[in-house]
């Protein structure tokens, strides 16, 4: 079982009908992902009694789930996803929905099924839940062969064949590119590799987060204050843990929701007695004789003693494997259009390559078609049925990716939702409750329209907010303040390409890597 906690608004119905199983805590739905088979008919009670819909369970217990889809798709060719998480196992089971009968085949670098992520910050740090019990409720039983634990090398465009790393070429008809991020490491190699330096992304992750916060260290730092470092230092103040956080921008959540919110997470953060150091950065992690870690260095000056350290500092995009294919691929993402199918360096659109989730750099429609990557639980949900969708489609029946963004963070006892693009906007206004209560709404507008809205413990609200987005309602400007965004750098940055060829329609253009290689 797993909760879409973007969709869920708090209603508490399944606390009402299966207690032993979801319960809550103020706004913040908590939840057994593995719940005993005991209490079955319970979590079924729930999932049908629950006003939006959020509770998905695996699908051998989901009687109301249509089979496939009488009259489906006709397409017939071999379809592969390269990329085995939430985006490529969602588009497997669309796919299969839609009525695509012919060959699937997923590739995946991790062994093992698919597992959710966001309880990886939560309930298993909290020892709440255990990591392998974060594996991903199946939908639908879906016929696809499994490649799991081989990593994808290349792609060959002109050959329809994905590489793998034990020498195997993978035929295509059509292909998902859906490899998703990594965590971003410490640069440092030899710093990176002290015993106690963590970073958070997968399953063994967090175990070994785990196992090394219930040891008891004498403090925990974190370097990044970003969802994911202001979520475990949630953990480790309710472990009871001392816990420094040192972030480079102004506040935590800067570079997410702006200034005017990141200075009520500041707030937040040093009400549950977090050391949070920002406008700073560590310079540097040191040693003892044995190679664990006991300090670190800031660019004030100080040191901070500790025997646990998490490197927050964002993800990479799982891009390299493309270098050489032709893509638009970079840093930034993999380009593709609304429809998710990928763009070539020449700028044109490939109709049997697509892409989906957290690489995915695509325009949205409510933000000017401004170029856009989301990482997001609820994004590579949706984009994966649209990608899904549109490769078996024909040309007139193809769906826009178009759903609005819808985040959700749970950290300090407060449910944090953002609907729309917060960094879009140059205006924020609290509409409704009080910051200083931790208890609010906030607006974000661009050029006089609402473009975004975030929630502490105020859920419900978001359903509201979200229809206002798309109905590009005005944006109400009274009490309105700059939303204080940090300065983002272009998405063009160091793309360099040179032109190839004399006739006109022979022109083609190839990227110029560093080194003066072309790609």
């Amino acid at each position: 079982m797993v909760v879409d906690l973007t969709r869920c608004q708090g209603y508490g119905q399944c606390v009402f009908l299966a207690p032993e199983v979801f319960r809550m805590r103020e706004e913040v739905l908590l939840y057994d992902l593995d719940p005993p088979a005991g209490r079955r008919d319970h979590v079924l009670r729930a999932a049908a009694a629950c006003p939006v819909q959020a509770i998905h369970l695996d699908w051998r217990e989901s009687r109301n789930l249509p089979e496939t889809k009488p009259g489906g798709s006709t397409y017939e060719g071999r379809i592969v996803i390269v990329g085995g998480s939430l985006a490529g196992a969602r588009a497997a089971g669309t796919l299969r929905r839609e009525g695509f009968t012919g060959p699937l085949t997923v590739i995946s670098e991790e062994e093992g099924e698919p597992y959710d992520r966001p309880p990886l910050s939560k309930q298993v740090l909290t020892g709440q839940v255990a990591p392998e019990n974060t594996r991903l409720p199946r939908l639908r039983e879906v016929e696809v062969e499994w490649l799991a634990g081989t990593p994808a090398t290349g792609l060959d465009v002109a050959a329809k064949k994905v590489l793998l790393a034990d020498g195997r070429e993978i035929p295509f008809d059509r292909v998902l590119l859906a490899t998703g991020t990594r965590a971003r490491p410490w640069p440092d190699e030899a710093e990176a590799k002290l015993k106690g330096v963590h970073t958070l992304r997968s399953a063994q992750d967090a175990a070994g987060l785990r196992e090394a916060l219930a040891a008891g260290p004498k403090r925990v730092l974190i370097l990044g204050a970003g969802f994911t470092g202001s979520e475990i230092a949630s953990v480790c103040r309710e472990l009871d843990l001392p816990v420094t956080v040192v972030e480079r921008g102004s506040a935590p959540l800067v570079s997410a929701l702006g200034g005017v919110i990141g200075d009520v997470a500041a707030e937040l953060q040093r009400a549950h007695g977090v050391d949070l150091r920002c406008d700073t950065t560590v310079t540097s992690l040191e040693g003892d004789a044995d190679g664990r870690l006991r300090k670190a260095h800031l660019s004030d000056g100080s040191t901070v003693e500790a025997d646990v350290a998490v490197v927050a500092l964002g993800s990479v995009r799982n891009v390299e494997w493309l270098e050489g294919s032709g893509l638009a691929a970079g840093v930034w993402g993999v380009t593709c259009d609304a429809g998710c199918r990928a763009v070539d360096i020449n700028g044109l659109v490939l109709d049997d390559v697509f892409v989906a989730g957290d690489i995915a750099r695509f325009p949205h429609p409510l933000y000017q078609y401004q170029f856009m990557t989301l990482e997001h639980w609820g994004n590579a949900v949706a984009q994966a049925e649209i990608a899904a969708h549109n490769m078996i489609s024909d040309q007139a029946h193809r769906w826009p990716h178009v759903s609005v963004p819808v985040f959700w963070s749970s950290q300090f006892g407060v449910n944090i939702k953002s609907v729309g693009v917060p960094t879009f906007a140059d205006e924020i206004a609290v509409t409704q409750g009080s910051t200083a209560g931790h208890r609010f709404v906030a607006a974000y507008g661009y050029q006089g329209r609402i473009t975004a809205a975030v929630t502490f413990d105020q859920g419900m609200w978001l359903e509201h907010y979200q229809r206002l987005i798309e109905q590009a309602a005005p944006f109400p400007s009274e009490n309105a303040t700059p939303v204080r965004v940090p300065e983002k750098l272009s998405a063009t940055a160091e793309a360099t390409v040179v032109v190839t060829g004399h006739d006109p329609a022979e022109r083609r253009v190839s990227l110029l890597l560093p080194g003066g290689r072309t790609s």
